[in-house]
Protein backbone atom coordinates (compact mmCIF):
# COMPACT_ATOMS: atom_id res chain seq x y z
CA UNK A 1 0.00 0.00 0.00
CA UNK A 2 1.09 3.79 -0.25
CA UNK A 3 1.52 4.28 3.34
CA UNK A 4 5.50 4.56 3.42
CA UNK A 5 6.27 7.36 5.14
CA UNK A 6 4.60 6.97 8.22
CA UNK A 7 3.50 10.17 10.22
CA UNK A 8 3.82 9.36 14.15
CA UNK A 9 1.10 9.45 16.86
CA UNK A 10 0.85 12.97 18.34
CA UNK A 11 1.06 14.42 14.74
CA UNK A 12 -1.97 14.97 14.19
CA UNK A 13 -3.54 14.50 10.57
CA UNK A 14 -0.50 14.84 8.96
CA UNK A 15 -1.75 18.03 7.14
CA UNK A 16 -0.62 21.40 7.56
CA UNK A 17 -2.69 22.88 10.45
CA UNK A 18 -2.50 19.81 12.02
CA UNK A 19 0.33 18.16 12.26
CA UNK A 20 2.11 19.16 8.80
CA UNK A 21 4.87 21.30 7.43
CA UNK A 22 5.60 24.31 4.97
CA UNK A 23 7.34 24.07 2.30
CA UNK A 24 8.78 26.50 -0.29
CA UNK A 25 7.97 30.02 0.36
CA UNK A 26 4.23 31.06 -0.19
CA UNK A 27 3.53 27.56 -0.55
CA UNK A 28 2.18 24.71 1.12
CA UNK A 29 3.57 21.38 1.55
CA UNK A 30 0.40 18.69 2.87
CA UNK A 31 2.36 16.28 5.32
CA UNK A 32 5.41 14.31 3.74
CA UNK A 33 3.63 13.86 0.39
CA UNK A 34 5.21 16.78 -1.91
CA UNK A 35 1.82 18.32 -2.79
CA UNK A 36 2.45 22.32 -2.94
CA UNK A 37 -0.74 23.86 -2.92
CA UNK A 38 0.49 27.83 -3.92
CA UNK A 39 -3.13 29.71 -3.83
CA UNK A 40 -4.72 30.31 -0.66
CA UNK A 41 -7.71 29.78 -1.28
CA UNK A 42 -7.20 26.16 -2.57
CA UNK A 43 -5.21 25.56 0.61
CA UNK A 44 -8.07 26.85 2.73
CA UNK A 45 -10.53 24.67 0.79
CA UNK A 46 -8.04 21.54 0.85
CA UNK A 47 -6.88 21.60 4.57
CA UNK A 48 -10.22 22.80 5.47
CA UNK A 49 -11.84 19.60 3.87
CA UNK A 50 -9.20 17.57 5.40
CA UNK A 51 -9.53 18.95 9.22
CA UNK A 52 -13.61 17.68 8.25
CA UNK A 53 -12.26 14.24 7.58
CA UNK A 54 -10.72 13.61 10.16
CA UNK A 55 -13.65 14.58 12.96
CA UNK A 56 -15.88 12.81 10.90
CA UNK A 57 -13.40 9.73 10.78
CA UNK A 58 -13.28 9.01 14.20
CA UNK A 59 -17.63 9.60 13.94
CA UNK A 60 -18.22 7.11 11.39
CA UNK A 61 -16.07 4.04 13.44
CA UNK A 62 -17.92 4.67 16.44
CA UNK A 63 -19.59 1.37 18.12
CA UNK A 64 -21.99 0.97 20.76
CA UNK A 65 -19.61 -1.45 21.56
CA UNK A 66 -16.65 0.51 23.45
CA UNK A 67 -14.12 -2.45 22.58
CA UNK A 68 -15.27 -1.91 18.77
CA UNK A 69 -15.38 1.80 19.23
CA UNK A 70 -11.23 1.03 20.07
CA UNK A 71 -10.19 -0.73 18.01
CA UNK A 72 -11.81 1.07 15.01
CA UNK A 73 -9.97 3.99 16.30
CA UNK A 74 -6.80 2.30 16.70
CA UNK A 75 -5.11 3.31 13.66
CA UNK A 76 -7.39 6.35 12.94
CA UNK A 77 -5.62 7.91 16.20
CA UNK A 78 -2.07 6.59 15.19
CA UNK A 79 -2.15 9.22 12.06
CA UNK A 80 -1.20 8.78 8.66
CA UNK A 81 -0.78 11.08 5.38
CA UNK A 82 -4.61 10.96 4.60
CA UNK A 83 -3.31 10.39 0.94
CA UNK A 84 -6.61 9.12 -0.22
CA UNK A 85 -8.75 11.88 1.19
CA UNK A 86 -5.91 14.20 -0.63
CA UNK A 87 -6.93 13.21 -3.76
CA UNK A 88 -10.35 13.34 -2.84
CA UNK A 89 -10.36 17.18 -1.58
CA UNK A 90 -7.96 18.29 -4.64
CA UNK A 91 -10.43 16.75 -7.16
CA UNK A 92 -13.09 18.18 -5.75
CA UNK A 93 -11.42 21.61 -6.66
CA UNK A 94 -12.49 21.18 -10.65
CA UNK A 95 -16.13 21.23 -9.39
CA UNK A 96 -17.62 22.91 -6.15
CA UNK A 97 -15.96 21.34 -3.42
CA UNK A 98 -18.07 22.86 -0.64
CA UNK A 99 -20.44 19.83 -1.45
CA UNK A 100 -21.94 18.12 1.01
CA UNK A 101 -21.22 14.62 -0.11
CA UNK A 102 -17.37 15.40 -0.69
CA UNK A 103 -16.43 15.02 3.10
CA UNK A 104 -18.34 11.55 3.61
CA UNK A 105 -16.62 10.32 -0.29
CA UNK A 106 -13.41 11.34 1.12
CA UNK A 107 -14.03 9.24 4.51
CA UNK A 108 -15.51 5.94 2.41
CA UNK A 109 -11.93 6.20 0.45
CA UNK A 110 -10.12 6.53 4.19
CA UNK A 111 -12.22 3.76 5.83
CA UNK A 112 -11.63 1.54 3.20
CA UNK A 113 -8.04 2.16 3.38
CA UNK A 114 -7.57 1.83 6.91
CA UNK A 115 -10.09 -1.41 6.57
CA UNK A 116 -7.05 -3.34 3.74
CA UNK A 117 -4.48 -2.28 6.70
CA UNK A 118 -5.96 -4.61 8.95
CA UNK A 119 -6.30 -7.46 7.07
CA UNK A 120 -2.37 -6.61 5.50
CA UNK A 121 -0.81 -6.76 8.81
CA UNK A 122 -2.59 -9.93 9.85
CA UNK A 123 -1.42 -11.46 6.53
CA UNK A 124 1.52 -9.91 7.03
CA UNK A 125 1.99 -10.60 10.96
CA UNK A 126 3.11 -6.92 11.29
CA UNK A 127 3.47 -5.83 14.87
CA UNK A 128 3.73 -2.47 14.53
CA UNK A 129 1.81 -0.12 11.98
CA UNK A 130 2.45 3.93 12.03
CA UNK A 131 4.66 3.87 14.91
CA UNK A 132 1.91 2.03 17.34
CA UNK A 133 1.59 -1.89 18.00
CA UNK A 134 -0.91 -3.27 15.50
CA UNK A 135 -4.02 -3.86 15.98
CA UNK A 136 -3.12 -8.01 15.12
CA UNK A 137 -0.34 -7.58 18.11
CA UNK A 138 -2.57 -5.61 20.30
CA UNK A 139 -5.05 -7.79 20.26
CA UNK A 140 -5.06 -10.97 18.02
CA UNK A 141 -5.86 -11.92 13.97
CA UNK A 142 -9.25 -12.45 14.50
CA UNK A 143 -10.01 -9.32 16.17
CA UNK A 144 -8.09 -7.46 13.24
CA UNK A 145 -9.61 -9.01 10.65
CA UNK A 146 -13.42 -8.96 12.42
CA UNK A 147 -12.11 -4.43 13.03
CA UNK A 148 -10.99 -4.63 9.41
CA UNK A 149 -14.64 -6.13 8.20
CA UNK A 150 -16.33 -3.86 10.61
CA UNK A 151 -14.85 -0.41 8.63
CA UNK A 152 -15.53 -1.99 4.95
CA UNK A 153 -19.28 -1.73 6.32
CA UNK A 154 -18.87 1.33 7.58
CA UNK A 155 -17.64 2.65 4.17
CA UNK A 156 -20.37 0.83 2.60
CA UNK A 157 -22.73 2.56 5.03
CA UNK A 158 -21.53 5.96 4.33
CA UNK A 159 -21.69 5.02 0.12
CA UNK A 160 -25.39 4.16 0.24
CA UNK A 161 -25.58 7.46 1.90
CA UNK A 162 -23.93 8.80 -1.19
CA UNK A 163 -26.17 6.78 -3.80
CA UNK A 164 -26.06 3.99 -6.22
CA UNK A 165 -22.47 4.94 -8.40
CA UNK A 166 -20.91 5.52 -5.28
CA UNK A 167 -21.82 1.70 -4.06
CA UNK A 168 -21.07 0.49 -6.91
CA UNK A 169 -17.79 2.27 -7.63
CA UNK A 170 -16.66 1.29 -3.78
CA UNK A 171 -17.58 -1.95 -4.25
CA UNK A 172 -15.91 -2.60 -7.70
CA UNK A 173 -12.69 -1.00 -6.12
CA UNK A 174 -12.79 -3.36 -3.08
CA UNK A 175 -12.97 -6.56 -5.72
CA UNK A 176 -9.91 -4.98 -7.22
CA UNK A 177 -8.03 -4.81 -3.98
CA UNK A 178 -8.98 -8.30 -3.10
CA UNK A 179 -7.82 -9.37 -6.79
CA UNK A 180 -4.70 -7.78 -6.21
CA UNK A 181 -4.20 -9.02 -3.01
CA UNK A 182 -4.88 -12.39 -4.36
CA UNK A 183 -2.75 -12.48 -6.88
CA UNK A 184 0.15 -11.26 -4.71
CA UNK A 185 -0.38 -14.16 -2.45
CA UNK A 186 -0.92 -16.73 -5.12
CA UNK A 187 2.65 -15.64 -7.20
CA UNK A 188 3.04 -15.18 -11.21
CA UNK A 189 1.38 -18.06 -13.12
CA UNK A 190 3.22 -20.16 -14.88
CA UNK A 191 4.90 -18.42 -18.11
CA UNK A 192 3.59 -15.05 -16.73
CA UNK A 193 6.21 -12.24 -16.58
CA UNK A 194 6.65 -11.27 -12.54
CA UNK A 195 7.71 -7.11 -13.36
CA UNK A 196 4.03 -7.35 -15.31
CA UNK A 197 2.79 -9.43 -12.90
CA UNK A 198 4.03 -7.55 -9.93
CA UNK A 199 2.81 -3.80 -11.73
CA UNK A 200 -0.69 -5.49 -11.72
CA UNK A 201 -0.63 -6.50 -8.34
CA UNK A 202 0.29 -3.02 -7.57
CA UNK A 203 -1.88 -1.04 -9.99
CA UNK A 204 -4.94 -3.26 -8.15
CA UNK A 205 -4.14 -3.21 -4.62
CA UNK A 206 -2.70 0.45 -4.72
CA UNK A 207 -3.54 2.56 -8.09
CA UNK A 208 -7.52 1.26 -7.43
CA UNK A 209 -8.32 2.85 -4.45
CA UNK A 210 -6.28 6.28 -5.26
CA UNK A 211 -8.25 6.10 -8.97
CA UNK A 212 -11.69 6.02 -7.07
CA UNK A 213 -10.27 8.84 -4.29
CA UNK A 214 -9.52 11.02 -7.30
CA UNK A 215 -12.98 10.15 -9.10
CA UNK A 216 -15.07 10.78 -6.28
CA UNK A 217 -13.53 14.61 -5.77
CA UNK A 218 -14.99 15.09 -9.09
CA UNK A 219 -17.96 13.32 -9.73
CA UNK A 220 -19.29 14.41 -5.90
CA UNK A 221 -18.14 18.02 -6.43
CA UNK A 222 -20.30 18.16 -9.65
CA UNK A 223 -17.20 18.22 -12.14
CA UNK A 224 -17.64 17.38 -15.59
CA UNK A 225 -17.51 13.90 -16.67
CA UNK A 226 -14.46 14.16 -18.65
CA UNK A 227 -12.51 16.12 -15.49
CA UNK A 228 -13.83 13.21 -13.47
CA UNK A 229 -12.72 10.79 -15.80
CA UNK A 230 -8.84 12.91 -16.09
CA UNK A 231 -8.73 12.76 -12.44
CA UNK A 232 -9.35 8.87 -12.06
CA UNK A 233 -6.63 8.03 -14.71
CA UNK A 234 -4.26 10.31 -12.92
CA UNK A 235 -4.70 8.89 -9.19
CA UNK A 236 -4.55 5.19 -10.99
CA UNK A 237 -0.79 5.89 -12.26
CA UNK A 238 0.36 8.29 -9.72
CA UNK A 239 -0.66 5.72 -7.36
CA UNK A 240 1.31 3.29 -8.60
CA UNK A 241 4.87 5.62 -9.09
CA UNK A 242 4.13 6.12 -5.34
CA UNK A 243 4.34 2.65 -4.50
CA UNK A 244 7.42 2.29 -6.69
CA UNK A 245 9.07 4.89 -5.48
CA UNK A 246 8.82 3.45 -1.50
CA UNK A 247 10.38 0.46 -2.96
CA UNK A 248 13.28 2.30 -4.58
CA UNK A 249 13.47 4.07 -1.62
CA UNK A 250 13.98 0.93 0.48
CA UNK A 251 16.87 -0.05 -1.65
CA UNK A 252 18.78 3.46 -2.28
CA UNK A 253 17.72 5.60 0.92
CA UNK A 254 20.63 5.90 3.61
CA UNK A 255 18.28 6.67 6.08
CA UNK A 256 14.58 5.51 7.59
CA UNK A 257 12.99 7.89 4.71
CA UNK A 258 11.02 5.51 3.14
CA UNK A 259 9.16 4.64 7.13
CA UNK A 260 11.12 1.59 7.06
CA UNK A 261 15.32 0.57 7.96
CA UNK A 262 16.74 0.60 4.25
CA UNK A 263 16.65 -2.60 3.11
CA UNK A 264 13.80 -4.14 4.84
CA UNK A 265 11.62 -5.53 2.02
CA UNK A 266 15.34 -7.30 0.92
CA UNK A 267 15.68 -8.66 4.43
CA UNK A 268 12.28 -10.23 4.03
CA UNK A 269 12.41 -11.56 0.62
CA UNK A 270 9.72 -9.36 -0.52
CA UNK A 271 10.61 -9.10 -4.69
CA UNK A 272 10.08 -5.05 -5.32
CA UNK A 273 10.87 -4.06 -8.55
CA UNK A 274 14.72 -3.51 -8.59
CA UNK A 275 14.93 -6.86 -7.26
CA UNK A 276 12.45 -8.44 -10.17
CA UNK A 277 14.73 -6.73 -12.56
CA UNK A 278 18.26 -7.79 -11.15
CA UNK A 279 16.90 -11.48 -11.03
CA UNK A 280 15.57 -11.13 -14.60
CA UNK A 281 19.10 -9.39 -15.87
CA UNK A 282 20.80 -11.24 -18.25
CA UNK A 283 24.21 -8.87 -17.54
CA UNK A 284 27.12 -11.10 -17.33
CA UNK A 285 29.54 -8.34 -15.08
CA UNK A 286 30.98 -10.05 -12.14
CA UNK A 287 28.57 -7.58 -9.39
CA UNK A 288 25.10 -8.51 -11.73
CA UNK A 289 26.25 -12.15 -11.50
CA UNK A 290 26.76 -11.93 -7.84
CA UNK A 291 23.86 -10.07 -7.09
CA UNK A 292 21.43 -12.86 -9.07
CA UNK A 293 23.17 -15.38 -6.51
CA UNK A 294 22.25 -13.91 -3.84
CA UNK A 295 18.81 -13.08 -4.67
CA UNK A 296 18.04 -16.67 -5.58
CA UNK A 297 18.80 -17.48 -1.78
CA UNK A 298 15.46 -15.71 -0.98
CA UNK A 299 15.24 -13.98 2.45
CA UNK A 300 18.50 -12.05 2.97
CA UNK A 301 18.46 -12.78 6.85
CA UNK A 302 22.55 -13.10 7.12
CA UNK A 303 23.17 -9.72 7.74
CA UNK A 304 26.55 -9.84 5.97
CA UNK A 305 24.82 -11.28 2.16
CA UNK A 306 22.21 -8.26 3.20
CA UNK A 307 24.50 -5.56 3.43
CA UNK A 308 26.50 -7.13 0.10
CA UNK A 309 22.97 -7.47 -1.76
CA UNK A 310 22.00 -3.86 -0.50
CA UNK A 311 25.61 -2.37 -1.91
CA UNK A 312 25.43 -4.47 -4.78
CA UNK A 313 21.92 -3.74 -6.05
CA UNK A 314 22.39 0.13 -5.33
CA UNK A 315 25.11 0.32 -7.99
CA UNK A 316 23.17 -2.02 -10.53
CA UNK A 317 21.98 -1.28 -13.79
CA UNK A 318 17.76 -2.82 -11.96
CA UNK A 319 18.17 0.21 -9.29
CA UNK A 320 18.71 2.56 -12.52
CA UNK A 321 15.94 0.45 -14.69
CA UNK A 322 13.59 0.66 -12.32
CA UNK A 323 13.91 4.58 -11.28
CA UNK A 324 13.25 5.21 -15.25
CA UNK A 325 9.95 2.88 -14.65
CA UNK A 326 8.58 5.12 -11.52
CA UNK A 327 9.78 8.25 -13.83
CA UNK A 328 7.99 6.89 -16.55
CA UNK A 329 4.99 5.95 -14.56
CA UNK A 330 4.59 9.91 -13.12
CA UNK A 331 5.14 11.68 -16.64
CA UNK A 332 2.31 9.56 -17.50
CA UNK A 333 0.60 10.66 -14.50
CA UNK A 334 1.25 14.41 -15.71
CA UNK A 335 -0.39 13.77 -18.88
CA UNK A 336 -3.17 12.23 -17.69
CA UNK A 337 -4.16 15.73 -16.39
CA UNK A 338 -4.19 17.45 -19.61
CA UNK A 339 -8.04 17.97 -20.12
CA UNK A 340 -7.96 19.74 -16.66
CA UNK A 341 -7.87 23.45 -16.90
CA UNK A 342 -4.55 24.67 -15.68
CA UNK A 343 -5.03 26.88 -12.24
CA UNK A 344 -3.47 25.89 -9.32
CA UNK A 345 -5.17 22.68 -8.19
CA UNK A 346 -3.84 21.12 -11.42
CA UNK A 347 -0.06 22.41 -10.36
CA UNK A 348 -0.75 20.66 -7.07
CA UNK A 349 -1.33 17.56 -8.27
CA UNK A 350 1.79 18.15 -11.15
CA UNK A 351 3.65 18.45 -8.41
CA UNK A 352 3.08 15.16 -6.57
CA UNK A 353 4.57 13.65 -10.36
CA UNK A 354 7.61 16.32 -9.69
CA UNK A 355 8.08 14.80 -5.89
CA UNK A 356 7.76 11.17 -7.06
CA UNK A 357 10.38 11.67 -9.35
CA UNK A 358 12.85 14.03 -7.22
CA UNK A 359 12.76 11.21 -4.60
CA UNK A 360 13.99 8.49 -6.01
CA UNK A 361 16.98 10.16 -7.49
Amino acid sequence: MVDGVVIPAGEGSGVVGSGGRRGRAGTSQIGALGVYLADPRVEASVLGLLDSVEVDLRASVASADPFVTEAARHLVEAGGKRFRPMLVALGAQFGDPAAAQVVPAAVVMELTHLATLYHDDVMDEAAVRRGAPSANSRWTNSVAILVGDYLFARAADISAELGPEAVRLQARTFARLVHGQIAETVGPRAGEDPVAHYLNVIAEKTGSLIATSARFGGLFSGATVEHTEALAGYGETIGVAFQLSDDLLDIASESVQSGKTPGTDLREGVPTLPVLYARASDDSDAASVRLREILATGPLVDDALHAEALGLLRESPALKRARETVRSYAEDARAQLAPLPQGPARRALESLCDHIADRTG
